[in-house]
């Protein structure tokens, strides 16, 4: 990865279409690659579904903004994870001997869509009573919570530390000085346990990589050590929502690829996906850095603070930026970022190995990769 480019996550970007954002992302990502549109030998873009912004097949008209004329272009969907998604297809292009260079792309412009009633769409014969993906995912938070025996206080405790990490992230979309545990558990109660500010913004956004081969290496890069999808039905009849088997055969993979015995020892800091609060607990678990019901209690003794010995989303988070089409891709970015040593104010010292992680749909699609300073 030798390359990253974002553009600033707000409510409404109104001085773009959604052709200029990803336009801006790419042309940071090549900025800091030394690259021009003509280097590139194929686009992967992705985003979450259509219905979002009303516009089909996005991909056909984007491709001039991208420099994709007359070459390979992809879309990738794979729900809320397509960021991710779209990294790794474009990384398998480069490790299949395909491709030299991929510009990789992932946005949403939420301000030109309504997420939340796309995702509350009448289902046949019956009417779906979730209320977006807060509605669908509460239920196994409680369930989390009941299992576990964690405290009603663990998700204000992650809202906290990302909305204060995010402060340091000058793309990021919410900046609240001085918020704390008492502002949080001030805000109304959306989905029982999930409260407004422990849940993520609905954010304008673009994010931008490119890949390249080991020989067509520029500047500082961060090389992939592995990378793993997993998908799982969503209605299988033992399927444990809590701590999906997808979720954990995709860290296994991608632990193997990457020789990674121990995850919380081994991996410096995470990119993970947290759109809600109570994710961190819940996938601390599911991927393997705390034994089952013990993952509320790192949370609590600070281990996925800034400060703490695995930092757990430096740059905010999802909590604190939300393209969704992109929110995946972010993390992957931001991981690269961190062992590049290039994240910032927010950038975690001596970060060598980085775990970016996305899930989406019904959490029944994963994405991650790990990343390091030293060729593996």
């Amino acid at each position: 990865m030798i390359g990253v480019g974002q553009t600033r996550y707000q409510t409404k970007r109104r001085d773009v279409s959604i052709a200029g954002l990803v336009r801006e992302a790419a042309l940071r990502a090549l900025e800091d690659a030394g690259l021009t549109f003509k280097d590139i030998d194929a686009v992967v873009i992705g985003k979450a579904p259509d219905l979002f912004e009303g516009v089909m097949m996005p991909e056909a008209y984007l491709a001039d903004a991208l420099g994709a004329a007359g070459k390979p272009m992809t879309r990738v969907h794979t729900a809320g994870s397509v960021g991710g998604s779209t990294a790794l297809v474009g990384a398998s292009l480069i490790q299949g001997g395909v491709h030299d260079r991929v510009l990789v792309v992932a946005f949403e412009k939420q301000s030109e869509s309504n997420a939340t009633w796309a995702l509350s769409t009448h289902l046949p014969f019956n009417a779906s009573l979730v209320v977006g993906a807060g509605g669908y995912f509460a239920p196994h938070i409680r369930e989390y919570m009941r299992r576990s025996g964690a405290p009603d206080h663990i998700g204000t405790l992650v809202a906290v530390k990302d909305r204060q990490n995010a402060l340091k992230n000058p793309y990021a979309h919410l900046k609240i000085p001085g918020i704390n545990r008492q502002m949080v558990e001030s805000t109304p109660m959306l989905w029982e346990p999930i409260r407004y500010l422990e849940t993520c913004p609905s954010s304008d956004g673009a994010c931008a990589m490119v890949l390249a081969s080991e020989d067509k290496v520029t500047g500082t890069p961060a090389w992939v050590h592995g990378t793993a999808m997993r998908s799982e039905p969503m209605a299988r009849a033992d399927r444990d929502t809590v701590s999906p088997q997808a979720g954990k055969d995709c860290a296994a993979d991608v632990y193997r690829q990457a020789g990674i015995t121990d995850p919380r020892r081994e991996i410096d800091v995470a990119e993970v996906y947290v759109p809600f609060s109570w994710y961190e607990p819940m996938w601390l678990e599911n991927l393997g850095f705390a034994a089952e019901g013990e993952g509320w209690k790192l949370t609590e003794a600070g281990c996925t603070a800034f400060d703490g010995d695995i930092p757990w989303n430096a740059s905010g988070g999802v909590l604190s930026s939300n393209p969704i089409g992109a929110s995946g891709l972010i993390r992957f970015a931001e991981a690269a970022l961190q062992v590049r040593g290039m994240a910032g104010e927010h950038q975690v010292d001596g970060a060598r190995t980085a775990l970016g992680h996305a899930y989406g749909g019904g959490a029944q699609f994963f994405a991650m990769w790990i990343v390091g300073a030293q060729k593996p």
